[in-house]
This record gives C-alpha cells, sequence and structure tokens, in this order.
C-alpha cells in the first residue's frame, strides 16, 4: 500500500485518493491491524503476488473452469457473480501488462461479525481503513492489481483467503476503470477544483463524481482524508437536479421536462447526457427530422448558455427524447457544433 500511496499523494500536498463508501471511521481502538506491502517478508510478498497472477491470468484466457478452481469453497458455490465479471472483464485486459501494485494482509477473528483494519505505512499519520460488514474466521490478503497498455486500463482488486490446506484462494473479486477517456482520477479531481473556482457548477459536480469513482478501487477501503474531495462535492453539489421529478428547463421559448444527465465515453471521448420527456407538441414535432433537430439543439444550445462550463469539460452533448420507455429522437453534437443560441433558464441550480 505505500507505493499505491506514494502515487497518489503526489496531488495537493497529500490527499489520500482511497474510497469511503459511507463507512464510519472509528479510533484505532476498535479495529485491528494489517500489515502492509512494505511490512512484509519476501515470502508473503511472492506468495500473495503469485495468487494473484495466476487468478489474473486465468481471467487473461477465459479459463473460467481454472478461476473457480482457485476459489475457495464456499465462495465457489455460489460463483455466477465472479465469472460474469471475470467474463465481462477478460475482453478489457487480455493483451493487458499486469502489475501487482498493492498488498494488504489482515486476519480476521469471525464469529459473523463486523471487521475493521487500519493499515499505517511505516512513519506515516495516513491510516486505510478496511471495512466489512462480515468476515468468517481467517488469514485474507488484499491484492490491488492494474492492467495497463490497453485500451480501457483496468484496476483489479482480490481478496484472497488461505484455504485449510494452506493454498492461496479467490474470495472476492472486483474491476472497475483506472481511466476514462486517458485521463485518470487526480486529473478529474484537479480539473473539478478548477471548474468549482470559476462558478462552474455543473462541470465541477460531474468531474468531482467521475474523480470519486477512479480512485476508488473497491468500497471497503476508507480514509479519512477522502472527505476532502466529498466536502468539495457537496459544496458545488447543484440543486434539483433531475432525479425521483424532472427538472424544468426553458430554452428559446419552450419548456422542456429533463429526466436524467449523465456522463458517457460510448463514443470514445467524454460527453455529457441529457434525457428530457417530450410534451405532446414537442412529440409531434420530433416526427419532423428537421423540427427534431432543431428542438435538440435548441435545448443543447440553452444548456449551455446557463452552464458555460459544460463546453470545455465535455467532448460534446447527447440529448435523448424519450416517452413511455421508448427514444423518440436521439442526437450527439461536439461542442463546436453547437452555436451559442438563445438564453435559457434552469432549476437546476
Amino acid at each position: 500500500m505505500e507505493r499505491f500511496l506514494k502515487q497518489v499523494l503526489r496531488y495537493s500536498g497529500g490527499l489520500l485518493l482511497l474510497a469511503l463508501s459511507g463507512a464510519l471511521l472509528m479510533p484505532a481502538a476498535y479495529g485491528d491491524p494489517c500489515t502492509l506491502q512494505a511490512q512484509m517478508t519476501a515470502a508473503q510478498r511472492q506468495q500473495y503476488e503469485q495468487a494473484a497472477r495466476t487468478l489474473i491470468g486465468e481471467v487473461q484466457s477465459s479459463d473460467i473452469a481454472g478461476l473457480q478452481n482457485d476459489t475457495l469453497a464456499s465462495v465457489a458455490a455460489d460463483f455466477s457473480g465472479i465469472e460474469r465479471s471475470a467474463q465481462a472483464l477478460q475482453p478489457l485486459i487480455q493483451q493487458a501488462s499486469i502489475t501487482v501494485e498493492d498488498l494488504m494482509a489482515f486476519d480476521a477473528g469471525g464469529q459473523g461479525q463486523g471487521a475493521q483494519f487500519f493499515c499505517t505505512p511505516t512513519g506515516s499519520t495516513m491510516t486505510v481503513v478496511l471495512n466489512f460488514p462480515s468476515l468468517p474466521e481467517g488469514h485474507y490478503a488484499l491484492a490491488i492489481v492494474y492492467a495497463t497498455g490497453v485500451p480501457k486500463p483496468q484496476q483489479i482488486s482480490l481478496i484472497l483467503a488461505q484455504s485449510p490446506q494452506g493454498q492461496w484462494q479467490l474470495a472476492g473479486f472486483f474491476a472497475k476503470p483506472l481511466m476514462l477517456a486517458g485521463q485518470d482520477g487526480v486529473w478529474y479531481w484537479r480539473h473539478a477544483r478548477q471548474y468549482a473556482q470559476n462558478h462552474d457548477r455543473w462541470a465541477a459536480w460531474f468531474y468531482y463524481q467521475i474523480a470519486n469513482n477512479l480512485v476508488t478501487p473497491v468500497n471497503f477501503l476508507s480514509s479519512p482524508n477522502l472527505e476532502k474531495l466529498h466536502n468539495e462535492a457537496q459544496q458545488v453539489q447543484p440543486q434539483n437536479l433531475p432525479g425521483q421529478q424532472p427538472m424544468t428547463f426553458s430554452a428559446n421559448g419552450q419548456e422542456y421536462q429533463i429526466t436524467r444527465v449523465d456522463t458517457s465515453t460510448e463514443l470514445g471521448p467524454l460527453d455529457f447526457v441529457i434525457h428530457y420527456a417530450p410534451d405532446a407538441e414537442e412529440a409531434a414535432q420530433l416526427r419532423d427530422p428537421t423540427q427534431a433537430r432543431q428542438q435538440v439543439v435548441d435545448l443543447m444550445a440553452g444548456i449551455l448558455v446557463v452552464h458555460p462550463g459544460l463546453r470545455q469539460a465535455f467532448h460534446g452533448l447527447w440529448v435523448y427524447a424519450d416517452s413511455n420507455g421508448a427514444t423518440l429522437f436521439a442526437l450527439e453534437l461536439p461542442m463546436n457544433q453547437i452555436p451559442g443560441g438563445a438564453g435559457g433558464n434552469s432549476m437546476g441550480e
């Protein structure tokens, strides 16, 4: 973990980019210690790394039977979730270079209770906390693996457990992107701060969400310093974003009921995505290609007037007009093809 910490501490004088997923941090007296990579013997590091490389190799070669055979019996009995994850991951990392980035070892007392482990690098006050709602008695290790050198680099977290026969086997499998549109989480965090300083709340908010997702390898890791990222994000969170209720937005004399906003890299670059529910008059216009395009472009232009930071933050806009579970019309345009447009107004701030 020291190696991982050094990489992520390179920004902002020591912001620790690890997960805080709803778990409360507790004083060290209430948790058990864990052993970090630099605190292990060479033999320990070798056995954990070898186990991790074997498991990732089975994913790369699509050897699902081998992966299940190298999984702890109690976990292998219900293997469908890991199997689906491994099959989805395989084409992304088949040709990847594999690096075992960090290792942590910890022992659980069991009794069906929640378990919490405190991992502190030598000479540091930065404490990483592992939070488990329940953990059977046993010896465990966490291996964080990077799969790079491919178009979509991945970070893979493996929970290893020692079997009764003394073998290190798979007990948990988690994978997620390491980068998005060619940039890592630190890059998105840095730019989120810049958009926040410029009062571009939508651009800042969505960049903070991307940063948080990229720098969080698994949801059972926590760090008090990641509170800084969360606090910064909360300060710029737009009010009344569409969710359970749509957001009413007016552009060029027309009202739109925006039902969802999101981000996408479906076409490669990072795009901003808008879904809206057309009323009867708007739905009728969507039957004509010329009117449909004009309606959607008016919405795009209006959004960019109210939220100008989106122009710089995203490659383009996707807009979907949805009705009764079906998409009536969809259009993607790069930002340089969207006119300045007439002013809009929104309840989204």
